[in-house]
């Protein structure tokens, strides 16, 4: 029997709440947005010694202290530069091989990739290759960087539901993340496709990327593709590629010949620019 927290996943609002969640973070009302502050930073523990900027007073709603930057030097990329990077901090919810095009959410628990990408074309090239999906919690350092140098090909906004992506949510709610409203980016790399796939969540009010400012919202009704080809938008490796505007899970699909490390497991802390896998001189 699902618990009432599960149940209530389906039952939630879940847009609406969201909609008020990005008009509440936006306040510019120094009491409402320093108490917001507070509580989270208290709460969640936040690492008040790695942001930019540690004065709360300076942050003109909660929103920008949620997606603050780290002071230069906190995070950094790997020094081997044959080493796929980790794409965010958080915590590794699962990782391993894409099998018969399926993706392994929780015990029991599968979705394909076809299904989190909204094209079975696309996940093609991702048979048999490796995926990781990362949990940011509203502790974390909210922005994602690349995990490699690539070459943005498109973005696919696909329309869905906003379950929380709290770990209790994924043991219990089949086919989540491909249920979920998500933005896709395919990029171009040197060892072939690399799919990054931003998943937004109840109370996760936006994603934004560099290349388009925000993205979502607008929450979508169908699925919308734009083609970013002759754009000429190139990020280096570990360049910042987006934020979530409050906390949700990121999810990289590499294909075959890219292979994750694996000392790497589930539940385990990460952070930004830590080795992922290592990257074949042959792959591609």
């Amino acid at each position: 029997m699902p618990s009432l927290a599960v149940l209530a996943q389906y039952a939630l609002p879940h847009r609406l709440l969201s909609r008020l969640v990005m008009w509440a973070t936006r306040l510019r009302i120094t009491i409402w947005k320093n108490f917001l502050i507070r509580q989270i930073a208290s709460r969640f523990n936040v690492n008040w010694d790695e942001a930019a900027e540690r004065d709360l007073n300076a942050y003109p709603h909660f929103n920008a202290f949620f997606t603050r930057a780290l002071k230069p030097g906190a995070r950094q990329a790997d020094a081997d530069l044959n080493q796929l990077l980790m794409p965010a901090d958080g915590q590794i919810s699962q990782l391993g091989r894409i099998e018969a095009g399926r993706i392994f959410q929780a015990k029991g628990q599968f979705y394909t990739a076809a299904e989190l990408l909204g094209d079975e074309a696309a996940a093609k090239p991702f048979q048999n290759g490796e995926f990781i999906t990362v949990y940011l919690s509203p502790r974390d350092y909210h922005r994602v960087h690349m995990p490699w140098t690539g070459n943005l090909r498109e973005t696919v906004h696909v329309p869905g539901r906003l379950f929380s992506v709290a770990p209790f949510a994924v043991q219990a709610i089949p086919r989540m993340f491909a249920r979920n409203e998500r933005l896709v980016c395919h990029f171009d790399t040197d060892f072939g496709p690399m799919a990054v796939v931003m998943v937004g969540a109840m109370l996760v009010s936006g994603v934004e990327t560099v290349w388009n400012g925000v993205d979502i919202p607008p929450y979508g009704r169908r699925i919308v593709r734009r083609d970013w080809r002759g754009k000429q938008i190139h990020l280096q490796r570990f360049d910042e590629m987006a934020r979530f505007n409050m906390g949700s899970t990121v999810i990289v699909l590499v294909p075959p010949g890219v292979h994750l490390h694996e000392h790497l497991q589930a539940e385990q802390a990460v952070q930004v620019g830590q080795a992922l896998g290592r990257v074949s001189t042959s792959a591609g």
